[in-house]
């Protein structure tokens, strides 16, 4: 194997971002997927029901 150069960031490449992505990017990410799989399976009452129980559970 080669010894080789460690690598450097070039001048035109953007800089990486660090961290987490903000919670409304990963909503819009995964909501898709979430309505596909209730059209799918036919979870609207299950939905609902965990909905009510979360309401339940936070006080409202």
């Amino acid at each position: 194997m080669a010894l080789t150069a460690p690598r450097t960031p070039s001048r035109t490449s953007k800089p990486r971002r660090t961290g987490r992505r903000h919670p409304l990017v990963a909503t819009l990410m995964a909501l898709p997927l979430a309505v596909l799989l209730l059209v799918v399976f036919d979870g609207w009452e299950t939905v609902a029901t965990q909905a009510s129980s979360v309401g339940v559970m936070l006080g409202r």
